[in-house]
Order: structure tokens, then sequence, then C-alpha cells
């Protein structure tokens, strides 16, 4: 069994963000992202949000709950006319998809290094327990 360093293994990962960066997923994300930033109607919601979120913590910090109610529901109303352009929706959805292969590459990580534990210990991959966990409950470890 071959022994690597943490440095080794952070240049393997860097490797591995390279290789993620270079995906359609990625790519495609970033294509999206400048389409949003091109958009000036998403600019113009976001600066109107922005402001009116200003005037929102103002409003909670004197207590005008009548004003800070008509503020949100303003908010709201730009978020959801944002959210409705395509561009947005292509955006979003862009983003769950990065999110989702880098949820896949570290939940492959994750198992597969509880898994070489588990094989090298002589455990029971199927029941995922450790070889020290087999003898100590009385179980050779063998198969």
């Amino acid at each position: 069994m071959a022994t690597y360093t943490k440095e080794e293994i952070v240049a393997r990962a860097k490797e591995l963000a390279k290789m993620i960066a270079e995906t359609e997923e990625v790519d495609f994300f970033k294509r999206a992202e400048a389409q949003i930033n091109g958009n000036q109607k998403v600019k113009e919601n976001i600066a109107n949000i922005k402001n009116l979120q200003k005037q929102a913590v103002n409003f909670k910090q004197f207590g005008k709950v009548e004003a800070l109610k008509k503020v949100e529901e303003k908010i709201d109303q730009l978020q959801e006319e944002i959210d409705s352009i395509p561009v947005v929706q292509e955006f979003k959805s862009s983003q769950i998809e990065v999110n989702d292969l880098l949820q896949l590459v570290a939940h492959t990580i994750s198992n597969n290094v509880t898994n070489e534990v588990i094989a090298s210990t002589g455990g029971d991959v199927l029941r995922g327990e450790t070889g020290s966990k087999l003898n100590k409950d009385g179980g050779c470890g063998c198969h």
C-alpha cells in the first residue's frame, strides 16, 4: 500500500478541481453568469432590491411594521420578476448542476475512503465494519 503526504493529496485535489472547472456543467454556469451580468433588467432589479433591503433594515430598526411589510412585499415581487427571467432560471439550474457534481465528488471520495479503511483492516465493506470491530465482536476478520 502506498503512503501519501497531505501535500500530495492536496496537489491531486487541485488537479481534480481543475478537471471539474473544465466540465460542461461549469462552462454552462460561466456562460449563464455572463448573460446575467449583461442583462440590464436583472441589474436594475438587483439594485432596487438592495435599496429596498436598506429601507427594510431602517424600518425594522425603528419599529415601522407596516412600512416594513410593504417593502418586504416589494422585495418579494422584484425577486419573483428576476426569477422569471429565462437566463436567471438557466443560471440557477446551472448552479444546481455544478453543486450536484461537487456533492457527487465529495460523496465518492468519502465513501471510497471509508471502504478502503474497512477493507485494509480486514473488515466487511457490506456491513460497514472494520476488522477491529469484527475481531472485537468475536469474528476472525477473515473471509
